[in-house]
């Protein structure tokens, strides 16, 4: 038997572009930004993390909302989590006829100095990003306003020599960095660690997220 290199414990993450973003993202923009500067009457009256300066959170109710670009996107995201969920467990089109999707969504705006904390979502089984604008990155801060992952295998790098330190993907130690582009959506499992790294540009930082769980109707 030939030597054969598996990988166990693998952690899914989906990645997809909305075809229509130059188009929507505007419209999203500006509708979001509207939202913010009414202050309260939008922002999220019980967040679980500890709101840091020049962050704006709103209340988990977006795709609720009756604006065109709103369910336009919200079209987007739920199509592309069924795929995934669909090809990940392996359900017939008859399954995804029964498949019942319940979820919490909101946006964020983040201005200089913004960031969010590592957390996770419990809770939930699957999470999403959509960016509608990433704002600046100034050429000193590459990192800005980057959504950051680290291994969840935690004891991966307890020792670390030449025999392990140089693993190539998806078998490295370390961190996982996105650096949006508009109009990007990235799913991963909910219990999975993220943060988002301090924004330092001088514009806006627009995003929209959500967290969903399932249920599964009697045939």
């Amino acid at each position: 038997m030939p030597l054969e290199i598996s990988s166990m414990f693998a952690v899914p993450m989906a990645q997809d572009s909305l075809p229509e973003a130059e188009r929507l993202n505007p419209e999203l923009r500006s509708l979001l930004l509207a939202r913010e500067a009414e202050g309260q009457r939008y922002a999220n009256p019980n967040p679980s993390l500890q709101q840091q300066a020049g962050v704006f959170e709103s209340d988990f109710n977006l795709f609720s909302w009756p604006e065109p670009c709103i369910q336009q996107l919200r079209q987007f995201c739920w199509a592309a989590l069924g795929r995934t969920v669909q090809d990940l467990n392996g359900y017939s089109p008859a399954e995804m006829q029964r498949l019942q999707i319940y979820s919490h969504t909101w946006f964020h705006v983040t201005r200089h100095g913004g960031f969010t904390i590592m957390h996770n979502h419990p809770m939930a089984s699957w999470s999403g990003v959509y960016c509608v604008d990433p704002g600046e990155t100034p050429a000193d801060r590459p990192e800005s306003g980057v959504l950051r992952f680290p291994s969840p295998h935690h004891y991966s790098n307890y020792f670390t020599d030449a025999g392990n330190m140089r693993q190539r993907a998806p078998y490295h130690h370390g961190t996982w960095s996105i650096r949006f582009k508009a109009g990007q959506l990235v799913l991963f499992p909910s219990w999975l660690q993220h943060e988002v790294l301090p924004f330092y540009g001088q514009d806006e930082r627009i995003t929209v997220a959500f967290n969903c769980w399932f249920g599964m109707r009697d045939a």
